[in-house]
């Protein structure tokens, strides 16, 4: 294990920090304390951390008062510290001491890898989704974290509120939906959510999702998609046609004026630079999606929204009743969103039962397989448009009218653009409510709706009523 450390390296690191504070930002872009190798000097890079956030000097006498207060100041540690040469530049340093650390932390994992597969006897797939995630925490420095100390967790909240002051109290707190109205219910999408859009057929899930991709894509950021039921060049001509108005049919067919082959043009050179990326393997179960993000994430970090289209057509983890594999399933991709740190978006059925209601608007026992779903999903979301309903009514009275041999003359008109509701059904950090949205048939887009008020409707289960009058100072 030699090979694997040199503290002298390490001693020069420290040592050059102390020398010129100024270097320290070049450390902690690349190192954590637990990169050293020697507990002591673990400790010292620490105490440098500690000084940063405190705006504290990074120098010999607040270090010691910091590790003093821990009872971990080492006298002859610290000699040798700054008995070390400091060195002008010490990137090339500090990737060494990078490296030896990754090297220790992948023979550690042979040992893992050595128990849970000969000792522990787990399952080979079981065994393979560890040491995946293993992999990608190791390279990605996304390490399980220890307790959190009630100041730091306070001086990061303070410091999130004042950012979210510096922003002018826009209200989007998350990933912008690229809807005013949503943006109000839910604040944007956090990072580590898992967001379920549940709806009937032919409702516009799918569109309402790409519409969300295409915001993410406008603003920089970079979007996964694994496609079950759809290739991925269909995805692209929904994407297209939303972006560019001009109707999916006439883009399937290539049947467009000198204008619109202009406009396709354009939008196909801005997308063809856009950090998007689609599976449409059609055969995925959740150790794939896991195993495949967590890649993706590593090698493009702008990765910032995955769907999941959709959850029902994804496979578990073995021959278990469906109602497991699927709580398996929901379970996966929540613990997948926190991991990575993003949201992730899981497209879903509803049940057939509610096509024999009145009401035909979509409650949270609608969904298929529910129970584990509305568990550990953050935000639960139905798309509802009500001509979807009329329109199909009038298709039987038709047909029906045709059967007993009259004639019968609808007064129903299919509109080129159609009212939509987004009804928020669950929201762990906000209110349930409606958000008013248009459906553009022919580019399969929903827009704004413009002047309906979204009606909001606070969900007692996710307020602490006792503390719900707080009065928050201004900052």
């Amino acid at each position: 294990m030699d090979n694997l450390h040199n503290l002298n390296i390490e001693r020069s690191v420290l040592s050059s920090i102390l020398f010129n504070p100024v270097l320290f930002e070049d450390a902690a872009e690349v190192l954590k304390a637990k990169d050293f190798y020697l507990p002591s000097h673990k400790y010292i890079f620490e105490a440098m951390e500690e000084c940063e956030r405190d705006d504290l000097p990074i120098d010999e006498e607040f270090i010691k008062k910091k590790l003093n207060q821990n009872g971990r100041f080492d006298e002859e540690a610290m000699l040798e510290i700054l008995s070390a040469n400091p060195l002008p530049s010490i990137r090339a340093y500090i990737q060494e001491i990078k490296e030896k650390s990754i090297k220790r932390d992948l023979v550690k994992l042979t040992g893992e890898i050595t128990e849970v597969a000969v000792e522990k006897d787990l399952p080979s797939n079981e065994v393979v989704d560890l040491v995946q995630q293993k992999l990608y925490q190791i390279t990605s420095d996304s390490t399980s974290k220890e307790f959190r100390e009630s100041e730091e967790m306070t001086k990061s909240t303070i410091a999130h509120i004042l950012e979210m002051k510096r922003r002018g109290n826009a209200g989007v707190v998350g990933l912008d939906t690229g809807f005013s109205e949503l943006n109000k219910l839910t604040t944007g999408f956090g990072d580590g959510d898992l967001i379920i859009v549940a709806a009937r057929p032919a409702m516009g899930k799918t569109a309402f999702t790409l519409n969300l991709a295409q915001k993410a894509l406008d603003n920089e950021k970079g979007v996964a998609i694994f496609s079950l039921e759809m290739p991925a060049e269909q995805l692209m001509l929904r994407m297209l046609s939303a972006k560019t108005s001009i109707p999916l049919q006439k883009l399937k067919v290539g049947d467009m004026n000198d204008d619109e082959w202009s406009r396709l043009n354009q939008a196909s050179d801005v997308m063809s630079q856009k950090k998007f990326f689609v599976d449409d393997n059609g055969n995925v179960n959740i150790h794939n999606v896991r195993a495949k993000l967590r890649k993706l994430k590593s090698i493009h970090p702008e990765i910032s929204l995955a769907i999941i289209d959709y959850l029902q057509l994804m496979s578990g983890s073995g021959n278990k009743d469906r109602h497991l594999e699927v709580s398996d399933i929901s379970r996966g991709l929540k613990l997948l969103a926190r991991e990575l740190d993003l949201p992730i978006i899981a497209l879903s059925q509803l049940n057939r039962s509610l096509e024999s209601r009145h009401d035909k608007r979509p409650m949270l026992s609608d969904l298929r397989e529910s129970g584990a779903i509305e568990q550990d999903a953050d935000v639960i979301m139905f798309v509802y448009r009500d001509d979807v309903y009329k329109m199909r009514e009038e298709k039987e009275k038709e047909q029906k009218a045709k059967t007993e041999g009259r004639e019968y003359k609808s007064n129903f008109f299919e509109k080129p653009e159609e009212s939509a509701e987004l009804i928020i059904g669950k929201n762990r950090n906000g209110p349930v409510g409606v958000a008013n949205l248009i459906f553009q048939k022919a580019c399969t887009k929903f827009v704004d709706a413009g002047g309906i008020p979204v009606e909001i409707v606070y969900d007692e289960s996710n307020l602490d009523t006792k503390s719900a009058n707080i009065d928050i100072p201004t900052i």
